[in-house]
């Protein structure tokens, strides 16, 4: 069993943690650290998290947390990536991995450094009809794929931090088209890395 602790308690948070507790029933969300107190009180209550704070080192250095989920605003990402390390706790983010190619190099650097695990959550990779038409691919029944299209629909981001360059990053190229960069990377082999 996996004992995680969440970083961040709004939408993305929420979405983790009701995927882990109702599909993944041996591992738990037993940690929360939110920026708000009211948030991390709120979602400790909701997820049954005996330890919550605003603090979020305190929140990954904890003996009892396993494994760090990281559910933060894009600005973020790499400083909780560096606490992680600093604490060897193995570690997963959401996308995108960073704001940039090269502070998503740093923070890949930082892991493979410390010797911890870490993963990139990219959800729509694993969604049925994604699976099912890679299998076809996989099969040969499609030859090589040499070129890939894909589109990203959205209603809109869920936190005014979007709209901010500099919290974000890319904008909705970097926060939507990681998903159609890889699907296409899936599709196309990730032997093929891509350029800066």
């Amino acid at each position: 069993m996996q004992q995680i602790a969440m970083l961040g308690g709004g939408f993305i948070g929420r979405f983790y943690a009701e995927s882990l507790h109702g599909q993944r029933s041996r591992d738990r969300v037993v940690a929360i650290y939110a920026r708000r107190e009211e948030t991390a009180k709120k979602f400790a209550g909701d997820y049954g998290c005996a330890i919550w704070s605003t603090d979020m080192e305190e929140v990954i250095a904890h003996p009892d947390v396993k494994m760090v989920c990281i559910a933060l605003p894009n600005n973020l990402h790499a400083a909780a990536v560096m606490l992680c390390a600093k604490h060897k706790k193995n570690v997963v983010c959401t996308k995108p991995l960073g704001r940039n190619a090269e502070e998503a190099l740093h923070m890949m650097q930082a892991v493979e450094e410390a010797g911890i695990f870490g993963g990139y959550l990219e959800d729509l990779c694993y969604s049925p009809k994604f699976l099912k038409a890679l299998e076809s691919v996989k099969s040969g029944a499609l030859g090589r794929i040499l070129w890939a299209k894909s589109r990203e629909a959205h209603p809109g981001p869920h936190s005014n931090w979007f709209w901010d360059k500099e919290q974000a990053g890319g904008g909705c190229m970097l926060d939507l088209g990681c998903h159609c960069v890889e699907i296409a990377r899936s599709f196309i082999g990730k032997m093929f890395v891509p350029l800066r």
